[in-house]
């Protein structure tokens, strides 16, 4: 993600630069509108939330589930995840002004309205629940309008600006594409959805917090207290490696369960690579060098995809 830079002291966010003449001089239009409404919805984002529902709903169907149920699904969720993002960008929109991370998000650079965005967010949201509802089950619709409000009232509204544990429990919204791909498929719930919702809720705090690790300062200005503000890189990376490991065996605990042996192998390599990266950053920590957090990051994003992926394979080859 491309970062601004540092404004000049005195001068406020979301504020736009004088010409040396004193006149003041608009914004580049960099972006269609377009593009700025798809940027609120944070596609990169929800791209990884696709990579756990659709081997979820194999894992359901226990192979390959009915193709309209499954495009229902994936434009639904990717509706709900918009809706989701692009309200959070709304409530969000004076942080966003003063984090580097984030400052070029389109409420930021004032390429859309607040109010443009709280209706377009608005409106994602209610197709996305009627689709799901409509074309798949109501259980699918219900769990999805409730993985909307929890993201934009519990996490970003209650959580976010008042606990270093935002992310722990407001991560929560994050696992719900598991439930909701399997409840499309079967109408119901079951222990393996539980499972897997368990692995992503646990895979949200040391992915998070070590992207947080990287943009300490960003948070800190913007005044919310993510661990890494309130807490020395040792504690959290302490707190990373226990969460990791509660990950992985999260992981495993599919494997009897719902599983093959074709995702325990894949699920327990993919593990060792996970601990042994989280170790490393907490080793590091300690001694008082550069943790290096982003590459856990970006190696927490690989080993999510990998285990979901294990999870469709698995189906397979029970």
């Amino acid at each position: 993600m491309t970062q601004s830079p540092v404004m000049p002291r005195g001068q406020q966010a979301g504020t736009v630069p004088l010409e040396p003449t004193g006149r003041t001089r608009r914004p580049p239009r960099r972006r269609s509108r377009v593009a700025a409404y798809i940027a609120l919805t944070k596609p990169r984002i929800i791209e990884l939330l696709l990579v756990t529902t659709l081997p979820v709903m194999i894992l359901a169907a226990r192979g390959l589930p009915n193709w309209q149920v499954v495009l229902a699904t994936l434009v639904g969720g990717s509706l709900a995840a918009g809706s989701a993002n692009a309200l959070n960008c709304y409530v969000d929109r004076d942080i966003d002004a003063v984090m580097r991370r984030t400052v070029r998000r389109p409420l930021a650079r004032h390429e859309v309205s607040p109010r443009s965005a709280l209706v377009f967010g608005l409106v994602l949201g209610v197709i996305a629940v009627l689709l799901m509802g409509l074309v798949t089950n109501w259980l699918a619709g219900g769990l999805t309008a409730a993985a909307i409000a929890f993201y934009v009232v519990v996490y970003t509204m209650l959580l976010k600006r008042r606990t270093s544990q935002n992310i722990v429990w407001g991560g929560a919204a994050g696992c719900m594409p598991v439930l909701i791909g399997w409840a499309a498929v079967t109408d119901r719930l079951a222990w393996a959805p539980l499972v897997l919702f368990g692995v992503v809720f646990f895979w949200t705090p040391p992915h998070f917090w070590a992207l947080a690790m990287r943009y300490r300062e960003d948070y800190s200005r913007a005044g919310v207290p993510m661990l890494p503000v309130v807490a020395s890189p040792q504690a959290v990376a302490r707190q990373i490696t226990a969460y990791a490991w509660l990950t992985v065996l999260c992981s495993l605990a599919l494997w009897p369960l719902a599983a093959g042996w074709v995702y325990g192998i894949l699920a327990a390599a993919a593990g060792a690579v996970l601990l042994v990266a989280s170790h490393r950053l907490l080793t590091r920590t300690r001694r008082g060098l550069d943790a290096r957090p982003m590459q856990l990051f970006h190696l927490s994003n690989s080993y999510l995809a990998f285990v979901f992926v294990a999870v469709a394979v698995g189906a397979f080859y029970r």
